[in-house]
């Protein structure tokens, strides 16, 4: 199957207007390209799940700060609408910049005292580029159900905020993190890791499971959890820590004890690449 590819927001609103004709529901997998078998996962809930399944591709300039990797993020669109295609989606959606940020955009949607903690403390404004470029995205497609990887568990909560709070009429469905045989979250940005890169970075995922094991033997002292992520990989080869953080999975607040549901949540670079791994625990109260 071949996915219709389209560039205006005028021929992408005549595409759904006429799914809709045809009674069926939309499913929506926002994407910045450079897709993988974790963006195929997406897809393929959304398959399942709705009639008309919509994949943007748009490396969104407003999320990537000016020291950032906006210009080397990977674009390999031909190779992305292949993988589209044998996940049987119906419309790749690749607007040009100019399609979606026209001259005089001054218009940005913010979600205060979740954007700026954790990933938001040390990129200053993405969560404002991440809210703004999907609300549009939602304008454009209007679907029954959006399809986001837990993977981005803050950028997925926050989503989740705006929804509910600007009333946005659709459903929001976080999907399982997908990893590799050994552990690793699926990401874009993985291929930039070397080889002894891509080695340790294993330690992210073996930080979160072991500060799991610990929380099931009855560790709730969040310091605690908390100090020994940092250790363990401030300990990691070529591991620069950006946060080792243990967080209300709700507020994103740090916590002193663990109850409820709890967010484990790392971010590493390893030379110029940024990783970010997370882990939900429900805590008995």
């Amino acid at each position: 199957m071949t996915p219709t590819l389209v560039r205006t927001i005028a021929e992408l609103r005549r595409l759904v207007a006429a799914a809709r004709v045809r009674g069926a529901s939309i499913g929506l997998v926002p994407t910045m390209g450079a897709l993988h078998r974790g963006h195929a996962a997406l897809m393929r809930r959304a398959r399942e799940e709705t009639g008309l399944v919509v994949v943007s591709i748009f490396v969104n300039p407003t999320q990537f700060g000016p020291h950032e990797d906006l210009a080397r993020y990977p674009r390999m669109l031909e190779q992305d609408c292949e993988l589209c295609g044998r996940e049987r989606v119906d419309v790749v959606f690749a607007p040009p910049v100019e399609e979606m940020y026209p001259a005089g955009f001054r218009t940005f949607v913010e979600v205060e005292g979740l954007q700026n903690v954790l990933c938001g403390a040390s990129r200053p404004g993405h969560f404002r580029g991440v809210c703004t470029v999907v609300l549009k995205l939602f304008n454009q497609v209007q679907p029954e159900r959006a399809y986001f990887g837990q993977k981005d568990a803050q950028q997925a909560r926050i989503l989740q905020q705006m929804v509910r709070d600007l009333d946005v009429p659709v459903e929001m469905c976080i999907c399982p993190t997908v990893r590799e045989p050994d552990g690793l979250a699926l990401s874009s940005r993985n291929q930039y890791l070397d080889a002894g890169q891509r080695q340790h970075a294993l330690s992210l995922y073996q930080t979160l499971q072991h500060a799991q094991h610990q929380i099931a033997g009855g560790e709730r002292s969040a310091a605690v959890i908390r100090q020994r992520m940092e250790e363990r990989l401030v300990a990691t080869p070529g591991a620069v820590v950006d946060y080792a953080a243990v967080v209300d999975a709700d507020s994103l607040q740090p916590l002193a004890s663990l109850r409820g549901r709890v967010l484990l949540a790392l971010a590493v670079k390893f030379g110029a690449t940024r990783l970010i791994d997370n882990a939900l625990v429900d805590v008995p109260e």
